[in-house]
């Protein structure tokens, strides 16, 4: 699966429960954008903990 952020290829190995909208699946780069707003929360996609710090 793709990470959800436009113009992104990399593979999605995050998903991030965001309050004001639905679920968004990402890229490791992107979840650390994402993972410093407020009410943010980064859960790794089963079978891709190892690229979740």
């Amino acid at each position: 699966m793709e990470c959800g952020e436009d113009d992104c290829e990399r593979r999605a190995a995050v998903e991030l429960h965001i309050p004001w909208r639905e679920n968004l699946r990402v890229c490791p780069a992107h979840a650390r954008v994402w993972a410093q707003k407020d009410g943010v929360v980064p859960a790794p996609i089963e079978g891709e903990e190892d690229r979740w710090p």
